[in-house]
């Protein structure tokens, strides 16, 4: 049968439709929305962003921009869109969300070799090749279905969303605009505070209230990346001073000196209307984020359109279950990409999706599967999550220590990362077209 499933219409399940359909292969992609919506959705639309509009750094020499360098030489639908509806972010890529969905959704829709069906699955089919990229919140039928063939390896953790505000509420009298060390311009608005004012809002901040989670969603591990910003508070005083209220870079134009802290509030659309509060993903009750919030200088009389929301994160025990090509172990005909796979971030699901598809194609075909060599990003990554040396296995994003050291070391680490980069897309450029 010239055909394969894709389970999931996310970043990945998008990415594997988009490749398969790329390589001539009747694609049928199956979405439950609209029919049914997780928490933490909103639109109708295919590759919905829900987390941050930020896909993070954007120059090659970081371990982000390679990644996402990577994906472009790839053919990727995602960098496809990103690339059409970004907005300004300093070295970031960040993107216009709504219009970063609506044309991979345009894409993916028009797309002859695809079809898109609305429906909730309830089990994985029993023939063909099946690409299963059902997102972090997988539940119900299926993940029971994805638990028998993990063989009790499900894992999850929580992941957490950043509250949004209206720009023409934030009161720029107290606040600025700035990128930190002069990155761009007016990028970022910055809210900044006194010692004094800092005191209080942390301590506001750790004797708030949080919302109650479900029996069913208890937490087993919180990730880093995504810590609610109330837990990583609680850590000491001076943890999200050194973290996400971080003000090194930042001069305050009213006094002419660092603040004490800083909120970093990021452009969440290409009109600049709305923004987001850069890593306060939290689990504070919706009251007590506007009274909480509400102490930071500039945000006093802040709208909040969407305020921050935490949900689970399942994904699978990758090192025991999958293949170097993201096939499952015990079955070669079911492939897994995105979040569920053990990846962690926006672009590293789109990464994963596009191999998954990659190798689903060829395994329809009977060719030898696309494994990148580990000196890639996207291939240091895969080997990481399909390593079975690993052991108490966590989501891993793309950085360099993942990937093998140069031969000589080069000390500086600008440079080292410059020629870690250089090496991955000399292979990409001698060995592999775009868009191959």
């Amino acid at each position: 049968m010239n055909k394969v499933t894709v389970i999931g219409g996310g970043l990945a399940g998008c990415e594997a439709a988009w490749q398969l359909a790329f390589r001539g292969i009747k694609t049928e992609l199956i979405e439950m929305k609209p029919v049914k919506k997780t928490p933490a959705h909103k639109s109708d639309l295919l590759a919905e962003l829900v987390c941050s509009n930020s896909l993070k750094a954007a120059r090659i020499d970081s371990a982000a921009g390679l990644l996402k360098e990577e994906m472009r030489r790839l053919n990727s639908v995602c960098l496809l869109a990103a690339d059409k509806c970004a907005v300004p972010a300093g070295g970031a890529l960040a993107v216009d969300r709504d219009i970063f969905s609506q044309i991979i959704t345009e894409k993916i829709k028009s797309h002859p070799n695809i079809t898109v069906k609305a429906e909730i699955v309830t089990e994985i089919p029993k023939d063909g090749i099946t690409v299963i990229a059902t997102g972090p919140l997988t539940d119900g039928a299926l993940a029971e279905e994805i638990g028998k063939l993990s063989e009790g390896g499900n894992l999850s953790f929580f992941d957490a969303a950043a509250p949004i505000v209206t720009a023409e509420s934030i009161d720029m009298e107290k606040a600025f605009y700035a990128s930190r060390y002069g990155k761009g311009t007016d990028d970022y608005i910055n809210c900044p505070m006194n010692k004094e004012e800092y005191t209080a809002f942390y301590n506001a901040l750790i004797t708030a209230e949080t919302a109650p989670v479900h029996d069913f969603d208890k937490p087993i591990n919180v990730y880093e990346g995504c810590m609610p910003v109330e837990i990583l508070a609680k850590r000491g005083e001076d943890s999200i001073r050194f973290g996400p209220l971080k003000p090194v870079g930042l001069i305050d134009p009213q006094t002419g000196h660092r603040p004490w802290a800083a909120v970093q509030l990021r452009r969440e659309n290409a009109a600049a209307t709305l923004f987001n509060l850069v890593g306060f993903q939290t689990n504070l009750k919706f009251s007590e984020q506007k009274r909480v919030f509400s102490m930071i200088p500039g945000l006093q009389n802040a709208e909040f359109v969407r305020y921050g929301v935490m949900h689970r994160n399942s994904f699978i025990n990758s090192p025991r279950l999958l293949n170097p090509d993201l096939s499952l172990k015990t079955d070669g005909n079911i492939f897994f990409a995105g979040q569920l796979s053990g990846v962690e971030g926006y672009m590293e699901s789109a990464a994963s999706g596009i191999i998954a598809g990659i190798n689903a194609a060829a395994r329809l075909n009977g060719k030898i599967p696309l494994v990148l060599p580990e000196f890639t990003m996207i291939g240091a990554l895969l080997s990481y999550i399909c390593n079975p040396a690993v052991t108490d296995f966590q989501p891993m994003g793309a950085n360099f220590g993942i990937i093998p050291p140069l031969d000589p070391h080069i000390r500086d680490k600008r440079e080292r990362y410059a020629a870690l980069s250089d090496r991955s897309l000399d292979w990409f450029d001698k060995n592999f077209k775009r868009g191959e």
